[in-house]
C-alpha cells in the first residue's frame, strides 16, 4: 500500500499543474454502485473493499470517506496509513479540502469517474479559498496499477419481450415524447441499467449486475449505442439495428457528444428512425427549431462528457428513464412475483439443510427448539463456515428456472460479523458457524424474469432475552412499514420512521436506509425512489407498480446483528374513504420465507401483528408447498404454525 501511495504522490508532483490532492472515487465512467474489477481503483489504492466510499490522497495524508454501513469494515481493512472519515459524523470531503488544503490548491480527479452534481458541488466548496478542481487527462491510478484487470468483453444479449414486457420501439417513442415536451433535441444516457432497460439488452460486464458497459444517445431522429463492438454478435447487431439504433464503438461517445452539442450528430448518420414517432402532425421542423436543449442527468452523467456541452443549452435534470424503469409493467411485475416464489423455495430449502447440519455437526438444538449447543463437532472436514454455507444457498438457487447468478455478494454472517452491515465473508478469514450465535444472511439472485433480495436472521441455539427483544423490535418495524397505507404523493422519507419507531422505544436504531427499488433482471439497488432518513428520499413520491424493499435492522457492534427484508410492490389501496381525492397506496409482499418464531418475544406483539404474522406464514405454506419435497414441506409447516400471545 505504501508503494502505491508513494507512486501516486510522485505522479501528483509531476502533474501540470502539480496536484496538492488526488480524489479517487468508487465509481466507474457510468457512476455505477457496483463496478467491474478493472474499475475498482479506490479499492486498489486503499484496500477497502466496500461498494461505497471515496479516497483522498494528499502530499502527506490518505483519508477514506464511507457511510454507516461500512464503518466497522473500513476500520478492519484500512492500514495505519489511512484515516477513516465517517460520512454523517466527520466533515465531508469538499469541506475538509476547503478547510485543510492551502489557498489555490489544485485537486485532481478523473472527470470520467465523477458525476456533474458532485464535481460542481466540490467546485463551489473549493472556490471559497480559490482552490481548483483539475480534470486529469488520464487516470493516475491506472498508471500505477501494474496488473490492472483487462476490460470485460462479454457478449451483449437481447432481453426477450416475454420478460421485458415492452418493446424498444415503445420505449423510444415515450422517451422522444418526453424530449419534445422538455424542448430537448437529444439526451445522453450514461447509467448502465438505463441503457440496458431502454434497448432491452443485458450482459455480464459487472459482477452481479446483468449490464453492458455502454452509453446511449437518443435524439428526436436517431438513436446510438456506444459499446465495444467485439461484444455484439451479428445476430444481436441486426436486432438492435432493426429498432433504428446505430451501434458505435464505446470510445466514440466522446466525439459524438461534441457533435451533438454542435447539432452535427444527426447529420452524421443516415438513420432517421423514429422521426414520425414524435412528428405525426407535420410540425416537425418547427419542433426541431424549438427543441435546442441536450438532456443530461447530473447524478449519473460524468463530468468529462458534460464538459463538451454548452452550459446554456443544457437540461440538467433526472433522466426520464429512471422513473420509467422503476414503474414496472404488468409482465415485469408477474415475472418478479414468480422469481420470488422460486427464490423463496430456495431459501426454505437452505434453511432445512442448515437446520439439519447445525444439529448433526454441532449438536445444536436447531431451528425450533431452544437449548445450548453441545459443541460436538466431529472433525475439520465437517465444519460449516460463512462461505461454505452461502455457497450451499447459491447451489439451491442455481437449480431454479431462469437463474442467471447472484444479485450481489451474499452477506453470510455469524455473531459479531452480523453487526458489520455489509459484511462480505472471504474463504481465508470467514468465521465458522456457531450454534450459540445469531446467523444473518442477506442474499439475492438474478433470474431472467426478475431480481431478488431477501434477508433473514436465525438462531440454532438459545437466543438471549435481549436478542429476542431486538429481533422482535425489528420485526415490528418491518410489519409496520409493510402494512402502511398512505396517500399518493407520499415519499419514502415520510415512511422511513414507521420501521424505526419500535426500535426508538428502546433507544435503538440502525445506520442504513430502510428500502430501495429493485430491478427487473437488472440492478438489485434501483432508484429513483427510496425509503430512507436521507434527504434524497424526499425527491420522488412512491407510486403504484414500483418495487421497494422493507429492511429495518439492529446491530450490536462486536456482538450480533439483525435484519429482516422482503421485497414489496406498491399498489393502489382499497380504503373506505378518499380524503382529498388523492387516492391511497399500500404494499404487497412478494418475498416468501418464514420468520423464526423462536427469536420472537410474542408478548411484545399486538394482536394485529400476530394476525399479520400468521396470515403471512399461511401464505408462505400455500405458495411454496408445490416446490417442496415431503421433508421440506414438513419443516415448512412446522416453521409456519400459527402462534398466539
Amino acid at each position: 500500500m505504501a508503494e502505491i501511495l508513494s507512486a501516486l504522490r510522485s505522479l501528483m508532483a509531476s502533474h501540470s499543474p502539480p496536484l496538492h490532492a488526488l480524489i479517487v472515487p468508487s465509481e466507474d465512467y457510468h457512476q455505477s454502485e457496483y463496478v467491474s474489477d478493472r474499475d475498482k481503483r479506490r479499492e486498489f489504492v486503499s484496500g477497502f473493499t466496500g461498494s461505497a466510499g471515496l479516497a483522498l490522497i494528499t502530499k502527506d495524508e490518505a483519508r477514506l470517506w464511507t457511510d454507516g454501513r461500512y464503518f466497522l469494515q473500513a476500520m478492519q481493512q484500512l492500514s495505519d496509513q489511512w484515516q477513516l472519515m465517517r460520512i454523517g459524523e466527520d466533515p465531508s470531503v469538499d469541506s475538509w479540502i476547503s478547510d485543510n488544503l492551502p489557498r489555490e490548491a489544485a485537486i485532481g480527479v478523473d472527470p470520467w469517474c465523477v458525476s456533474v452534481d458532485t464535481a460542481q458541488r466540490w467546485e463551489r466548496a473549493f472556490a471559497k479559498n480559490q482552490q481548483k478542481l483539475i480534470q486529469t487527462s488520464s487516470n493516475l491510478v491506472d498508471e500505477v496499477w501494474k496488473n490492472q484487470p483487462p476490460a470485460e468483453t462479454n457478449p451483449v444479449i437481447v432481453h426477450p419481450l416475454e420478460f421485458a414486457g415492452r418493446s424498444v420501439a415503445e420505449k423510444l417513442k415515450d422517451l422522444r415524447e418526453k424530449l419534445a415536451i422538455e424542448r430537448a433535441r437529444g439526451i445522453i444516457i450514461t447509467a448502465l441499467d438505463e441503457v440496458a432497460w431502454l434497448y432491452n439488452i443485458r450482459g455480464s460486464d459487472v459482477s452481479y449486475c446483468p449490464v453492458v458497459h455502454a452509453f446511449a444517445i437518443v435524439t428526436l431522429n436517431s438513436a446510438f449505442l456506444y459499446v465495444d463492438k467485439r461484444k455484439v454478435s451479428s445476430k444481436v447487431s441486426s436486432s438492435i439495428q432493426e429498432n433504428g439504433i446505430e451501434v458505435r464503438e464505446y470510445g466514440a461517445v466522446s466525439s459524438d457528444v461534441a457533435l451533438l452539442a454542435s447539432n452535427q450528430l444527426d447529420k452524421d448518420t443516415g438513420l432517421s428512425s423514429g422521426r414520425n414517432d414524435v412528428c405525426e402532425t407535420g410540425t416537425c421542423e418547427a419542433e426541431e427549431n424549438n427543441n435546442d436543449l441536450i438532456w443530461v442527468d447530473p447524478a449519473s452523467c460524468c463530468y468529462a462528457l458534460f464538459s463538451k456541452l454548452d452550459a446554456k443549452k443544457m437540461l440538467l435534470q433526472q433522466s426520464p428513464l429512471a422513473l420509467a424503469k422503476a414503474l414496472k409493467n404488468p409482465v415485469e411485475l408477474d415475472g418478479l412475483r414468480n422469481a420470488h416464489i422460486r427464490d423463496g423455495a430456495a431459501v426454505v430449502q437452505y434453511l432445512v439443510w442448515l437446520d439439519k447440519q447445525m444439529q448433526e455437526i454441532y449438536g445444536a438444538s436447531g431451528y425450533f427448539l431452544e437449548g445450548k449447543g453441545a459443541s460436538k463437532k466431529r472433525s475439520e472436514t465437517m465444519k460449516l463456515t460463512e462461505v461454505t454455507a452461502s455457497d450451499k444457498l447459491e447451489g439451491f438457487r442455481a437449480t431454479k428456472e431462469h437463474f442467471r447468478g447472484l444479485s450481489f455478494p451474499t452477506i453470510s454472517s455469524v455473531g459479531p460479523n452480523a453487526a458489520v452491515i455489509h459484511y462480505s465473508p472471504q474463504p481465508e478469514t470467514c468465521a465458522e458457524l456457531d450454534p450459540d450465535s445469531i446467523y444473518l444472511f442477506d442474499s439475492g439472485a438474478q433470474y431472467l424474469d426478475g431480481t431478488t433480495d431477501i434477508t433473514r436472521t436465525v438462531h440454532f441455539g438459545k437466543p438471549s432475552e435481549h436478542e429476542k427483544a431486538c429481533y422482535t423490535s425489528v420485526l415490528k418495524g418491518h410489519i409496520a412499514l409493510g402494512n402502511a397505507r398512505f396517500p399518493n404523493g407520499t415519499n419514502g422519507h415520510a415512511l422511513d420512521i414507521l420501521a424505526r419507531i419500535p426500535l426508538w422505544r428502546y433507544g435503538l436504531d440502525y445506520r442504513h436506509g430502510t428500502g430501495h427499488g429493485i430491478g427487473s433482471y437488472l440492478n438489485v439497488h434501483e432508484g429513483p425512489h427510496l425509503i430512507s432518513f436521507r434527504p434524497q428520499a424526499r425527491n420522488v413520491p412512491l407510486q403504484a407498480s414500483m418495487t421497494v424493499t422493507d429492511e429495518p435492522g439492529y446491530y450490536a457492534d462486536g456482538n450480533f446483528g439483525i435484519r429482516l427484508e422482503n421485497v414489496l410492490v406498491i399498489k393502489e389501496a382499497d380504503t373506505e374513504f378518499n380524503f382529498g381525492d388523492k387516492g391511497y397506496l399500500s404494499f404487497e409482499h412478494i418475498t416468501w420465507a418464514p420468520y423464526q418464531i423462536k427469536l420472537i418475544d410474542l408478548s411484545l406483539l399486538t394482536p394485529e401483528e400476530i394476525e399479520w404474522l400468521n396470515t403471512y406464514h399461511s401464505k408462505c405454506r400455500e405458495i411454496l408447498a408445490p416446490s417442496m419435497d415431503k421433508n421440506e414441506l414438513d419443516w415448512l409447516k412446522k416453521a409456519t404454525e400459527p402462534v398466539s400471545a
